[in-house]
Parts: structure tokens; C-alpha cells; sequence
């Protein structure tokens, strides 16, 4: 439905309700008597400042509603009207590039949040070059591409038929400037206009699943290797304060593989979206060399604006990845944090004075997470074409209390989790994701796409990889008890190459520019290098070389190379290997100089 159409629904839906009275307010939540005609989930303008609210519940002529504005100042018995339509979007050129309140109202040159009622942008409509490309008579389906919008933009915006419209092309605009109210086509008999008004809280539709077999190369070692998401996947990220969530996601934003990204930033401190924006603005899109942030969609709903609008932000963020995805597109969302999402529904329950579940949070917590997140996907779309949502959300466990609800019903929903630990951030270790809490479950898809391209040894070295940290954290503790000269020198050899993947491997540094991302063919080098190293040192104490003096081996070359080499030089993380280990083969059961320890 468009634009036009959909103010004309919410006039007729006014005429036939007329118009109720604030009875009630309790923070967000309003309640409103005399309304007929309105059902659960329909959009209210209350008050003299037409706040947006959202019904939530309907009992014997009691209408209660969720307002997404601030309700400082109303009064009981202030005017409500109804707008005839579910809480929406508007879809269309202008998303990328832009930042956005939780209701997707542009914020851009605006204060930090919008005054009560203000749902469009005030001023000149903006105009977007149009050129049509398809012709008049022409049979359409949903999803057909009518014409694009930006043909020199770092993402072309494809304008498609939307869902429900099929049938003969009757007419189409000319090449030309239009605003979003304008009329691009009619297909029979109904108009399409450049911008798409769609209910956030439903999912578009698409053809088809499909099974995702392709990673999403995010530029992280310790995420692509160990613990790798697929397009069209879901991971979360629990961690607690200080362990490094909002930088790991920004590193995501900036590197990974994916054709737009969705930022939402949902309850979280504003001076850290304000930093993030201002490094997205700075930095140049290796893929295309433009500006990063011309391919990313910002939604800002900061701690310090209105709650309920925190809830609505994540549903309007799946709204936009979902449109993009329709015109064939990669898309990624990242949401931070569901927490804080969370938090906003337990607020407003508490206020309806519903029944708390655990920790006061609602009992339909995990239904929702379950619905968020099953949004994702990969899909053949009803264009025919085939684009994504990956969704990524952070959660903020309390005291970094991994058992609390919302970290425990997300782990049951996602196919990845980078659980990020507090001692390895305290130890510098960044990413501080743990290998002992996360877990991936798109291995076996990622392992095929590697072997295509000719690294097969890519799951055995990832097994590798995740068997030798076990077995280090396994004998940390004995070696602080007896001293590492009291541990069997293979279990040295288990430390030294335990040591050896957290430094020179999973250690990443956001600030380095060789090593703020890494493509896939360094990552594999450096996991490859790393047990080549460690395979040889067992080698030498089997063959009766003191483990002293493999210990004593220069092997910093090793863990430097990630930051001395370019991030796609896997040819110069095989030279130094092949240094290490001639280094290494100067051994000899004897010891350099005759002697041994």
C-alpha cells in the first residue's frame, strides 16, 4: 500500500471510530475510552500533539496502548483518533546513508530526538533520480523491477512491485525526479508509488528458504575461524560491561562481506553511537571506495529517548534489512542490545500489570526472540532473486550473569554465539570471545564453501584448533599448581601451543592497519602456521630435545606477522613460518651446544 493510499485508510478508519478520550496514563501506557472500531495492533494519534500509540489490548470498550513518544504533559480527556493502520514504514530511497529514530523518522540535522508528532520531515519533499525500466504492457509479479533509483550509488535501489500487486503494467513514469508520494506505476489498476509504506511487526514474504551455504566473512580471526556465521544466519553476542560488545560490532559494520548493513542502536549510551557514527562517517568502503556509512541504515534510539519507541526500533531495522534483501541484496542487522529491548517490554508489562515471569520479564520473552530472529534467512525472493538477513544481536547480561532470561532464550534461537569473556578482556585479549561458552552450528556449511576454494584442510585445522585451547585451559591450572617444569614436556608443548593460537591467531587489533580485519586466506595461513609450529616443537621433545630449550625459541616472529603482513598476505605469513620453523629445526637432542635441561 502506498502512502496515499494508506492516509486515506487511516481517514475512513477515524470517520467510522469517531473519537475517544484519554481515561489513564501511566508512562507509555494509555488507556482510552469511546473508540470503536479499532483492532490490536492499529495506530493511535492521541492528544492534541498526536502522540503514536500503539493497541495492545482491548477489553469491553477499554482500548489500552502502547505510546512510543513521551507522554509528559497529557492529560485525562485529551482527543484520540484512530489512523486505520498497524504501526509502519516507509520504504524507499533515502534509508542508506541516513539515521533514524526507532520509528524510522530521519534524524539527520534534527536534535537528538524528534518532538512529539512528528511523523515526517518537515520541509521540501527530497527527490530521487527515477529511470524506468520496464515496459507498459508488460505482465508483472511481485518483486518485479519497475526501474532503479541511484545508478552511481554504493547500492542501487532497485524500485519493485510490492507484495499483493501482479497483473498487466498499465502505466510508468518517465525518467525523472520524484519525491515518495510520487506514483512510479500502475499495475492493474492499482498505483505503486516510490515509496513503500509496510507494517513493521509482519515479515515480508518471499518465494522460497533456502539453505545458506555461503559464510559471512566478518574480517574477525577468532569469529571466521572458530565460530563462523553463514548469510542468512543468526549469531548473539553476550558479554558483560567492558568486555568489548559495541567495538566487536562496530569491527563487524566495518568489515564483513554483506551489501548493506543495519545498525540499530537500541538502549544503549548515545556517546557510543555518537563515536560509532563518527568513525562510519571517516571510513572508506574498501569494496567500493566510497564512504562506508553511504551502505549502512543507522536507527538511534538511545537510553535517553522514548522506551517503547526502544521496542519498536528492532522491528523497524528487520523491516529495512527485509526490504533490501527483496532486491537481491546481502544484507546484515545488527542489533545493540536486545537487552535493552527486552527491558522496554518489561517495563511496559509491569505498568499493564501483567503476570511476571522470570526476573519480572514477560512470559512471552522467548516467544518474541524466537520471532525476531526467525526473520533471518537466506531466500529466493518474489523477484526471483536471492538476498539475505544475517541478524546480530548483543546481549547485556546483568553483572555479566549468562544465565539471566534474555541471554538464555537467545542462545536457544541463534545458530552462532560469541560468548566474550570478562578475564580475557581484562587481559587484553580482544575479541574477547571465549572458546570455552560459544559455539557455531554453520560449520559443515562453511567447511564446503571452503574446500570449493581450495582449502580443505580448513575444518580439520579448525578442530585442531578448538581441541589444543581445550587442552591448555585444562592444564592452566596444573601448571600454576606444580610449575611448568613439573608437567610432562607433551603437555608443555600443549601450553606453548595453546599460548601460541590465542596470541597469534585469535588476538586481533581494531587500531592496527594490517590487522583491523584479515581475509579469509591470512586467517587460514596463520591457523595453518600456528599448528605447523606446534606439530614440529612435538616433534623435537619425541625425539628427545629438552622441552627447556624449545620454550627458550624465539617465536614473537610468529605472533608479529599478523600486524607486519597486509591483510590479505597469506604468502608473507608462509615465509615466516617457514623462518620459525627453521629456527626450530637448529635443535637437537643435544642441545645447541652440547647440553641439555
Amino acid at each position: 500500500m502506498g502512502l496515499n493510499g494508506s492516509a486515506a485508510a487511516g481517514t475512513a478508519a477515524a470517520a467510522r471510530g469517531g473519537t475517544g478520550v484519554v481515561v489513564r496514563v501511566n508512562g507509555p501506557l494509555v488507556e482510552v475510552e469511546g473508540l470503536a472500531g479499532q483492532a490490536v495492533a492499529d495506530l493511535l494519534a492521541i492528544g492534541d500533539g498526536r502522540l503514536e500509540a500503539e493497541v495492545v489490548g482491548i477489553e469491553a470498550g477499554l482500548l489500552t496502548a502502547q505510546a512510543y513518544e513521551t507522554t509528559s504533559g497529557l492529560r485525562v480527556g485529551e482527543p484520540v483518533v484512530g489512523l486505520g493502520r498497524p504501526l509502519s514504514a516507509a520504504l524507499g530511497p533515502g534509508l542508506l546513508g541516513g539515521i533514524f529514530d526507532g520509528l524510522l523518522r530521519p534524524l539527520s540535522g534534527r536534535p537528538a530526538w524528534l518532538a512529539p508528532g512528528s511523523w515526517t520531515e518537515a520541509g521540501t519533499p527530497r527527490r530521487w533520480g527515477f529511470e524506468p525500466s520496464a515496459a507498459v504492457g508488460a505482465e508483472m509479479t511481485a518483486g518485479s523491477v519497475l526501474g532503479i533509483v541511484g545508478r552511481d550509488a554504493a547500492v542501487v535501489h532497485r524500485v519493485l512491485v510490492p507484495p499483493g500487486v501482479s497483473g498487466r503494467l498499465e502505466s510508468i513514469s518517465p525518467a525523472a525526479d520524484l519525491d515518495g508520494a510520487s506514483t512510479v506505476a500502475v499495475v492493474a489498476g492499482r498505483r505503486i508509488y516510490l515509496d513503500e509504506l509496510w507494517p513493521v511487526r509482519r515479515a515480508r514474504p518471499a518465494s522460497a528458504r533456502r539453505p545458506p551455504t555461503t559464510p559471512l566473512v566478518t574480517g574477525q580471526r577468532v569469529v571466521d575461524l572458530l565460530f563462523p556465521v553463514v548469510k542468512g544466519g543468526t549469531a548473539a553476542v553476550p558479554g558483560g560491561f567492558g568486555t568489548g560488545k559495541t567495538v566487536l560490532l562496530q569491527q563487524i559494520v566495518k568489515w564483513c562481506e554483506a551489501d548493506v548493513i543495519v545498525f540499530v542502536g537500541c538502549g544503549e549510551r548515545g556517546n557510543e553511537l555518537a563515536d560509532a557514527l563518527h568513525d562510519l562517517a571517516a571510513l572508506e568502503d574498501p569494496r567500493t571506495g566510497r564512504g562506508l556509512l553511504e551502505r549502512t541504515v543507522v536507527i538511534a534510539n538511545t537510553s535517553n529517548m522514548p522506551v517503547m519507541a526502544r521496542e519498536a526500533s528492532i522491528y523497524s531495522g528487520m523491516a529495512v534489512a527485509e526490504y533490501y534483501r527483496d532486491m537481491g541484496y546481502d544484507v546484515v542487522l545488527l542489533a545493540d542490545s536486545t537487552s535493552r529491548w527486552a527491558e522496554a517490554m518489561r517495563e511496559f508489562s509491569s505498568r499493564r500489570g501483567d503476570l511476571p515471569a522470570e526476573e519480572g520479564y514477560p512470559a512471552n520473552l522467548s516467544s518474541a526472540l524466537a520471532a525476531f530472529y526467525e526473520r533471518a534467512g537466506q531466500v529466493e525472493t518474489l523477484g526471483g532473486t536471492v538476498g539475505s538477513v544475517t541478524a546480530i544481536g548483543a546481549v547485556s547480561p546483568p553483572s555479566g550473569d549468562m544465565t539471566e532470561p534474555v541471554t538464555a532464550h537467545t542462545e536457544r534461537f541463534v545458530r552462532c554465539l560469541w560468548s566474550l569473556d570478562r578475564d580475557l578482556a581484562y587481559a587484553r585479549h580482544y575479541p574477547a570471545v571465549t572458546w570455552r561458552r560459544s559455539f557455531s552450528r554453520d560449520g559443515d556449511a562453511v567447511e564446503a564453501w571452503h574446500a570449493s576454494a581450495g582449502r580443505s584442510q580448513w575444518a580439520r585445522s579448525r578442530a585442531r584448533a578448538l581441541g589444543l585451547l581445550g587442552d591448555a585451559d585444562r592444564l592452566a591450572p596444573m601448571a600454576e599448581l606444580v610449575g611448568l617444569a613439573g608437567l610432562p614436556a607433551g603437555e608443555r608443548m600443549v601450553l606453548l601451543g595453546g599460548r601460541l593460537l590465542r596470541e597469534a591467531v585469535l588476538q586481533q587489533s581494531a587500531l592496527s592497519e594490517n590487522d583491523a580485519t584479515c581475509a579469509p586466506a591470512k586467517q587460514t595461513a596463520l591457523l595453518d602456521a600456528v599448528l605447523a609450529v606446534y606439530d614440529r616443537c612435538v616433534t623435537l621433545v619425541e625425539a628427545g630435545v629438552p622441552p627447556g630449550l624449545v620454550e627458550e625459541v624465539d617465536l614473537s616472529g610468529l605472533v608479529r606477522v599478523r600486524d607486519e603482513v597486509g591483510p590479505g598476505d597469506a604468502a608473507g605469513v608462509d615465509r615466516r613460518r617457514d623462518q620459525v620453523l627453521g629456527a626450530l629445526d637448529g635443535l637437537s637432542p643435544a642441545g645447541p651446544a652440547g647440553g641439555g635441561r
